[in-house]
């Protein structure tokens, strides 16, 4: 019997004709969200003035605080101890962040919400700390390397397989589902790992895989 990896990550196919105009211009419709997607993960929105003596001074107009990362493995670490509130902000982010890749990669056509579900499901476990292994959180993120290298690779076959979809929205109006279920994967593939070596919610190590 196939066990079901702890964190979980589909799109909803679109059987039916996605927005051709919007699918077109789609770079530029998404630059909005992206900026806020930017800020949420850790991107700080600077200007630089100059003062009355001539000197240039940086001022910080917003910054974000991005996934909760550091003070997660100190907590398990030394108290073996995951805030529920820290978990939520972790999932909540990474569920704002994968509607927005959706949507840069076509896969839906509706605006990424900044609260709602949408097309897009993203499932990550409340772990019980105390059933976690103290110490793995020191070296899940180098334990994860070989991931990162495959999902590099994989990455480039997502961005070319988007393309190829684009033309085939712009023309057909349909999203090809091998195209599809592949670009879903890459991203189901990440989210693992991330789930993994970086939110800390499960010790069980991700599979190669896209299913």
């Amino acid at each position: 019997m196939k066990t079901i990896y702890p964190v979980t990550f589909a799109v909803d196919f679109p059987d039916r004709d996605l927005n051709r105009l919007t699918t077109a211009f789609r770079i530029i419709v998404a630059i909005p969200i992206a900026i806020i997607i930017s800020l949420l993960t850790g991107e700080s929105l600077r200007y630089v003035t100059t003062t009355a003596n001539g000197t240039n001074e940086t001022v910080t107009l917003a910054t974000g605080g991005g996934i909760l990362f550091l003070p997660l493995v100190l907590m398990i670490v030394f108290r073996q101890k995951y805030p529920r509130w820290w978990f939520d902000w972790n999932v909540q982010l990474l569920r704002f962040s994968s509607r927005v890749s959706a949507y840069l990669a076509l896969l839906d056509d509706h605006y990424p919400s900044t609260d709602e579900e949408q097309a897009v499901h993203l499932d990550f476990p409340y772990p019980d700390a105390r059933q976690l292994n103290q110490w793995l959180p020191l070296v899940k993120w180098l334990l994860a390397i070989p991931h990162y290298i495959v999902l590099f690779f994989l990455g480039i076959g997502a961005v070319v397989a988007v393309i190829v979809a684009w033309f085939a929205i712009v023309f057909t109006g349909r999203y090809p589902r091998g195209l599809f279920d592949f670009v879903v994967g890459v991203i189901r593939w990440s989210n693992r790992v991330t789930g993994y070596a970086l939110v800390l919610v499960t010790d069980e190590y991700p599979p190669f895989s896209l299913e």
